[in-house]
């Protein structure tokens, strides 16, 4: 899961990073309301945290640019403004939850996971394909009995390559999103980790193999599918 703050007390912003990452949500940081919509925009968020006092834009004007543009990535407005006029004011543009400051960490956690679920962000704890299982609690993979540990690129590859596993990931895609917009990562990283994925299928004897379709991206192929059709 990625996460994109757009606030800018830097203090709070590097403290809302570290409690979504303690929880192992990736997160990217915008400091001002122009920024934060133009990086909200690019649709590779699975939620947003929206502050409304922001510079170069306000966050009611980011908010209502975003849902004009039919981007239905889910909102949650984290402010000081707490007045009921300003509350409604956010919640008819368009947000999808409205917090205010100070807030407790438990509860932001809990409405972050609960909007997206709602929209269909989250995925179950396991995602399984084929003869293939990635737990997501404790970052591991495992086909029959045979387990294996990922380090956390590994496992935030794996992880978009099983939830998107009807499709093609194109490098681009997968690089945003795991390595984030502000990483001097290139494409060769994505190369490298996918090479390190495919050799740990290999020791689990998965029948799963990481495919490329050329100029376009990788996928996942399981090969008990095609031989059980014919």
């Amino acid at each position: 899961m990625r996460v994109l703050i757009i606030e800018d007390e830097k203090k709070l912003a590097l403290a809302l990073v570290e409690i979504l990452r303690s929880e192992q949500i990736e997160t990217d940081v915008a400091y001002d309301g122009k920024q934060g919509l133009d990086d909200a925009l690019s649709g590779i968020y699975d939620a947003i945290i929206l502050d409304l006092m922001l510079p170069a834009l306000d966050g009611m004007e980011v908010l209502s640019q975003l849902r004009a543009a039919k981007l239905d990535t889910p909102v949650l407005i984290l402010t000081a403004k707490s007045s009921l006029d300003s509350k409604v004011e956010g919640l008819d543009s368009g947000a999808d939850y409205y917090l205010t400051k100070p807030f407790e960490k438990e509860e932001l956690i809990a409405v972050l996971r609960a909007i997206s679920r709602r929209s269909g962000k989250i995925q179950p704890h396991i995602l399984s394909y084929g003869d293939l299982t990635l737990d997501r609690r404790n970052f591991t993979i495992s086909s029959g009995d045979i387990e294996i540990s990922l380090a956390s690129r590994e496992f935030q590859v794996m992880e978009l390559l099983l939830i998107n596993r009807d499709q093609i990931s194109a490098k681009e895609y997968i690089l945003v999103k795991v390595w984030g917009t502000e990483s001097e990562a290139v494409e060769n990283h994505v190369e490298v980790y996918i090479s390190f994925l495919r050799r740990k299928l290999r020791r689990l004897n998965s029948k799963v193999e990481i495919r490329v379709r050329r100029g376009l991206g990788y996928y996942l192929y399981y090969q008990e599918t095609e031989r059980t059709q014919a």
